[in-house]
């Protein structure tokens, strides 16, 4: 046949199926998602800075080891409150022209998910350590370091973001460590990286697969929950296992007035809320609020700092705690 032995007619034949079906496997597909599928209300785009510090997040190869979805499965619950949804990711375009960088969700998590680390994680003092040696605030971190994102000063400008490492980890204990704009930038994209809240009167898919409720039937039948398991995962990064913190980052809660004083809304009140102690300390995010802890949360890990690495102070109960927080929403309510 002609057709098959004119390479012209063949060759062309090829090249207008591949256009026609390219059109309508992949690109009106693609149009179709951008007309229906919206971010949510209430979600905000990415600064300069954090547009500077996405191009710094996939140079140097964090999506390898980091994911940015939320799986509709129970085991992601302690990444987000909610599985991701595609409205999550409607608003992330190309790079330029030539870069795709989509939604950077990863596959792997040798690390933890980053969907909501701005919520979970928002200290830049703990993440500027983080990025510097990961070993200085997780001792058993297989992360690598980034030193490069860094420099050092004998005498730094009042300008420079000085860290504070932990002197173990210096080169040089006569200089001190600096953050680059490069380091600023990234930590600045990890921060606005935040689970947006669904409009009221929105219900969120459920998780599949929910593991045994143990915990919260635990609490609903009065007994303790396990405080030296919360603390671990939500307060030992920064105070560390032995209760020591790092000096000049993050305060001790071994000896600490606060954890073993009588003033129990203070304490509650930096639980829930955070608290800033700068310059002595980097500022404490809202774990509590954040997490939605209750008062048999907040109790628990009280109980525990107050009776580990030596303290002696006297156990609260989750009465107790739900009197003081009432209080305290309360004073923030009329402020």
């Amino acid at each position: 046949m002609e057709f098959f032995d004119n390479h012209r007619y063949l060759f062309g034949t090829a090249t207008a199926l591949f256009v026609l079906l390219t059109i309508v496997v992949a690109i009106m597909p693609a149009i179709h998602n951008q007309e229906h599928n919206k971010s949510l209300p209430g979600a905000e785009g990415l600064s300069e800075d954090a547009q500077r510090g996405k191009a710094l997040y996939v140079a140097n190869g964090c999506v390898a080891c980091h994911t940015q979805q939320v799986r509709n499965v129970d085991m992601d619950r302690v990444w987000g409150a909610r599985p991701s949804l595609a409205a999550d990711y409607a608003d992330i375009t190309r790079t330029d022209v030539w870069r795709n960088t989509a939604t950077l969700m990863g596959t792997a998590r040798i690390g933890p998910d980053l969907t909501d680390i701005g919520n979970r994680q928002p200290s830049l003092e703990w993440n500027l350590l983080h990025l510097y040696n990961p070993r200085t605030v997780v001792n058993a971190s297989i992360m690598p370091a980034y030193p490069w994102l860094f420099t050092t000063k004998e005498e730094p400008d009042e300008s420079d973001v000085v860290v504070n490492v932990p002197e173990a980890f210096l080169k040089d204990p006569n200089k001190k460590v600096v953050a680059t704009q490069d380091a600023l930038d990234l930590v600045s994209y990890l921060q606005s990286l935040k689970q947006t809240p669904l409009p009221d009167g929105s219900e969120p898919p459920a998780f599949l697969y929910e593991r045994d409720q143990n915990v919260a039937l635990a609490s609903d039948s009065g007994t303790e929950l396990d405080g030296k398991a919360l603390y671990a995962a939500n307060c030992q990064a920064c105070h560390q296992e032995n209760g020591e913190g790092l000096p000049g980052a993050f305060p001790p809660l071994k000896g600490s007035a606060i954890v073993t004083g009588d003033n129990l809304e203070l304490y509650v009140d930096i639980i829930m809320n955070g608290f800033d102690a700068r310059p002595e300390y980097g500022a404490m995010a809202a774990v509590g609020a954040n997490l939605g802890w209750t008062e048999h949360e907040v109790a628990a890990v009280i109980n525990y700092e107050r009776t580990a690495w030596g303290n002696g102070a006297p156990k609260v109960t989750p009465d107790e705690v739900r009197q003081v927080m009432d209080f305290i929403n309360e004073k923030i309510a009329n402020q």
